[in-house]
């Protein structure tokens, strides 16, 4: 039990931080506090709670453990992950702050119904994020309580409730701005985990060279870029979209965008998010290369990929420190669970019910929206929460179809609609709607074109449907392109 102090610890810290910025933090607009902080984040935990929210438990655990099974061809893949964070507050990050605060916007749904004055659109990007939201966040919990059982002992059960639970509760009491800060508490427990999990597999290992070396003798094919088979060019292409190119257009990535102070702490973030996620990303993973110095066989043979990280912090961790290593990949988790959450639960509260009633004239008191969004972002936690007691298996891509689903959705619709004037409703309908079916269609299915993964074949169709829309519909009306273009 003295090994889980550490644990216990930071976890009564992030509920002490919720209580702390609801009783401090109430701005006179409970939406726009409670969902987006106020738009007062500054430079650094803006680039905290963006790479925080986009790494998570998969990064640190099944991302790893392919690179234990593949070699240096996954470290090379994953340096994709290094530009996320400049890419999207590059791309989006100001031209969303501007329009967010001109429109008084609260969601990443508030811009683009704006921008396409389609409730058709509004309504089914508030559903893609909350179902593909749902099965990120379950995917979640799920590698989270299983690092928790494999490297404590305890059950696979009592993990969930431990870390689970205290996510639900810190996040339905504090809201966005407490998510921000406890990400960025989550982010810097993170490289201290790595750095530790490093340390150690390096000691048992005999140091790097050591490791390296006998990996030269036993496995050559894991220095090879396409190791042999196992990272073969279609991984690579469609890894490269999935984690990297089209992460841009993630919603719990977007609405960081409308989350900031100023264009001086957006910049900063950029900077410090790539240092930051460089770290992290390149880091971990090469500690999932040279865990080959404390674990033997391929990973299968130590649990499977999911278990690889887990087995090398048992084996080569002292136990007085374990309680302190198992921090960072359970806040790569819960970060993300937090993160996903809030936007989620904005996604129902502002985006569906505010907006239904506004439409129809009629009234929502500030109590009551306040009452609703506490009861929503905690039924959503607890219904993942109980998905997650029957868990399901290969974590990663269960993340990955989540990651694709919601790039098919938003990627074009984002994109074209913040610049490209002839962008139109039309053409942001059939793409959303018709690539998103489609994408989820051949994940069912299990077609691929060229053993491509399917986010090939989603992201071409919604191109090809917003294109084919945008041609035959209705232009968009002059007053919607003078808010958005001049």
């Amino acid at each position: 039990m003295t090994k889980l102090i550490p644990l216990l610890i930071y976890m009564a810290v992030m509920v002490a931080i919720s209580f702390y910025v609801r009783h401090t933090h109430q701005g006179k607009n409970f939406l726009e506090n409670y969902f987006v902080g106020s738009r007062q984040l500054g430079g650094f935990v803006l680039a905290m709670t963006t790479v925080a929210t986009y790494s998570s438990v998969s990064s640190f655990v099944g991302g790893p453990g392919m690179a234990f099974e593949v070699g240096f061809g996954w470290l090379y893949m994953a340096v994709v992950q290094v530009t996320a964070v400049f890419l999207v507050l590059g791309i989006f990050g100001k031209r969303v702050a501007i329009l967010a605060r001109k429109f008084n916007a609260v969601t990443v749904v508030d811009i683009l119904r704006a921008r396409y004055k389609s409730e058709i659109l509004a309504g089914f990007g508030a559903l893609a994020i909350v179902l593909f939201f749902g099965g990120t966040m379950t995917a979640q919990f799920v590698g989270g309580a299983k690092l928790f059982a494999a490297v404590t002992g305890y059950s696979y059960e009592s993990g969930l409730i431990l870390f689970g639970l205290v996510v639900v509760i810190y996040t339905s009491i504090g809201g966005f701005r407490a998510v921000a800060i406890t990400d960025t508490c989550c982010a810097i427990m993170m490289m201290i985990g790595i750095v530790i999990l490093l340390h150690y597999v390096l000691n048992v290992g005999g140091g790097v060279e050591n490791i390296l070396k006998n990996l030269s003798v036993d496995r050559p094919d894991m220095f090879e870029p396409f190791s042999n088979g196992k990272m073969p060019l279609t991984l690579y292409i469609t890894q490269w979209m999935l984690v990297g190119v089209c992460t841009i257009a993630l919603p719990q990535s977007v609405v960081r965008g409308i989350s900031y102070k100023d264009t001086s702490g957006m910049r900063q973030a950029m900077i410090i998010g790539t240092i930051v996620i460089g770290f992290m990303n390149i880091g971990i993973n090469f500690v999932g290369i040279i865990s080959h110095g404390v674990l033997s066989g391929t990973a299968a043979d130590n649990g499977g990929v999911d278990n690889v990280i887990p087995q090398a912090i048992v084996t080569a961790v002292p136990e007085n420190l374990i309680g302190l290593a198992i921090i960072g990949p359970l806040a790569a988790s819960i970060s993300t669970i937090s993160g996903l959450l809030i936007v989620a639960s904005s996604a129902v509260v502002k985006d569906v019910y505010v907006h239904f009633k506004n439409s129809r004239n009629q009234i929502v008191s500030p109590q009551s929206i306040r009452k609703l969004s506490f009861l929503t972002t905690a039924v959503m936690g607890i219904m993942v929460f109980v998905i997650a007691l029957t868990p399901p298996s290969l974590i990663w891509l269960i993340n990955m179809f989540a990651f694709g689903g919601l790039e098919t959705a938003f990627f074009w619709t984002l994109l074209f609609g913040l610049y490209w004037k002839k962008a139109n409703c039309l053409g942001a309908e059939l793409s959303m709607i018709g690539g998103t079916i489609i994408y989820c269609f051949t994940q069912a299915v299990g077609f691929k074109i060229f053993n491509l993964h399917q986010i090939t074949i989603g992201i071409s169709v919604s191109l090809i449907l917003f294109l084919i829309g945008s041609h035959f519909g209705k232009p968009t009306d002059d007053k919607t392109l003078k808010e958005f273009f001049d």
